[in-house]
């Protein structure tokens, strides 16, 4: 999807000029793991015009494979989204999506190739598909079936409320995240969807994922890993073990957020997903992997566009690797991922006010 943000602060009808650039939960995904060094393929529709040309050649100059992205020969345009420079959380945020009848919302199990959906270590899908067609939805029911053979599965909820057409959403995206294996979900998300209002309640309404990541915004993220067991689960930092003898045991691990100078509040969730997803690909522990996230999320607060490059691994693996009292005293702004300062320098991290 083509996103075009805004030249400066205020309603969209006052806005007089907007930047172009590209957009999307799964693409942005994409496009930070690419340069984190992971090898990723982005599988789409795209329409048949320069909207189109311009996310394909984009997505690609991250790294991404493009080549399971299909052009719609039937005259669908590419999806484009406006937005202003506002947290999507507050009142003052507008959106307006031009998605219906795009060459995106005619994705379905009959123009969509499971060959290439199936083709990695892990298939990661948003909420937002689903919303956009009956056909979407068909596709996104038949990839959370559980099957031999199927990818781990990663799920990001990402309601969107101005996308469905009807109530069906909250039904449809807990359904959704029952069949995934790892799921991503915000407690305003699930507070507005589920009138679930703390990590346990959404933990007892989502028991089947592997994985539950309930993110707090400022608050931090706590994640519910569950394995089968006996006993008390165990981890590090802030980790309980939940559960009860001869019984599936979750894990519980939270770690609080950081302090960031924020540029742009938009695209966070997309990037803590991916970079929760790096560490989980490179197998790192529970901890390391909310860090991750955490520190992907601000590479892109810290960043006027939805897409940033984020730090380098080494720089990324020293900081997530801090102890609990050098995490609580970071705080990131702008530039901070290209820097090389050591903790308590401006840029890369200065104690927190």
């Amino acid at each position: 999807m083509v996103t075009f943000l805004p030249s400066r602060p205020g309603r969209l009808a006052d806005v007089p000029a907007f930047t172009r650039t590209i957009g999307g939960a799964e693409s942005n995904v994409a496009c930070a793991l690419a340069a984190a060094g992971h090898t990723v393929r982005w599988i789409s529709r795209v329409g048949a015009d320069g909207f189109g040309d311009h996310l394909v050649e984009a997505i690609g100059a991250y790294g991404v494979d493009t080549s399971a992205v299909r052009r719609d020969a039937d005259g669908r345009p590419t999806g484009i989204y406006f937005r202003t420079a506002t947290d999507r959380s507050t009142t003052a945020h507008e959106v307006a999506y031009y998605r219906a009848g795009s060459a995106a919302s005619a994705m379905s199990p009959r123009t969509m190739d499971l060959a290439d959906l199936w083709s990695g270590r892990v298939l990661h899908l948003s909420g937002i598909t689903a919303a956009l067609s009956d056909d979407c939805l068909a596709l996104m029911r038949e990839l959370s079936e559980r099957r031999a053979g199927r990818p781990l599965l990663s799920f990001d909820v990402n309601h969107r409320p101005a996308l469905w057409r009807d109530d069906s959403g909250p039904r449809v995206l807990l359904d959704l995240a029952r069949g995934a294996d790892l799921v991503f979900v915000g407690d305003d998300e699930a507070a507005q969807l589920w009138d679930l209002h703390s990590p346990e309640a959404i933990r007892e309404a989502l028991p089947e994922p592997a994985v539950l990541v309930v993110k707090a915004g400022a608050n931090g993220a706590t994640a519910f890993v569950r394995h089968p067991g006996t006993g008390t689960g165990t981890g590090t930092g802030a980790a309980t073990g939940t559960g009860t003898a001869d019984s599936a045991v979750d894990t519980v691990t939270s770690v609080p957020a950081l302090a960031v100078d924020v540029v742009a509040p938009v695209g966070a969730g997309d990037a803590f997903a991916a970079g929760f997803l790096s560490a989980t690909l490179r197998d790192l522990p529970t901890e390391a992997r909310l860090r991750h996230g955490h520190l992907t999320a601000a590479a892109v607060l810290t960043d006027a566009g939805d897409v940033s490059a984020p730090p380098s691994r080494a720089h990324a693996d020293r900081l997530a690797a801090l102890d609990d009292a050098a995490w609580a005293g970071l705080r990131l702004g702008p530039g901070w991922t290209s820097g090389a300062a050591e903790p308590g320098q401006r840029q890369e991290a200065v104690p927190a006010s």
